[in-house]
């Protein structure tokens, strides 16, 4: 069977490629959600994509997400700083899952230095532009494969 993979995207991202390219590129959301359905398909696994900018579909997508799904590749934005109730949903979806981001927070504004969500994924991966994703996806399909 071939894993499939839920993409959320957080706060914002629907603006790439608009909002402050100097830190977050050119790229817009849907060239990042054509780069991972390309590589999706080299990898064998199958992709989904969601973005929401309001804390409670995020949530209730990473609920609605398990027996559906077999992992998540999460870029929270800026509810990665802020929210608990985030955090407690990726724990409580109980599905591996990455953590991304285009930026670097740790060479941005202190109050990004801290992540809630960090603590309760497999990994982060990050300021590697919107590649952050694509690494993301790789490590996630080749975690499950390994069936680890």
């Amino acid at each position: 069977m071939m894993p499939r993979i839920l993409i959320l995207h957080g706060p914002n991202l629907h603006a790439l490629g608009t909002r402050e390219p100097e830190v977050y590129g050119r790229d817009t959301l849907a060239d990042v959600e054509a780069r991972l359905v390309e590589l999706s398909k080299e990898l064998g696994c199958e992709v989904e994509s969601f973005q929401s900018n309001h804390e409670g579909l995020l949530i209730d997508a990473l609920y609605q997400a398990r027996g559906r799904v077999h992992g998540i590749v999460l870029n929270p934005g800026g509810l990665t700083h802020t929210s608990v109730a985030l955090r407690d949903a990726v724990r409580g979806a109980a599905l591996p899952t990455v953590e991304v981001h285009v930026s670097n927070p740790h060479t941005r504004e202190t109050f990004r230095h801290t992540s809630l969500i960090s603590a309760v994924v497999l990994g982060t991966v990050q300021g590697f532009g919107v590649d952050s994703y694509l690494l993301g996806l790789r490590a996630l399909c080749r975690h499950l494969s390994h069936g680890r």
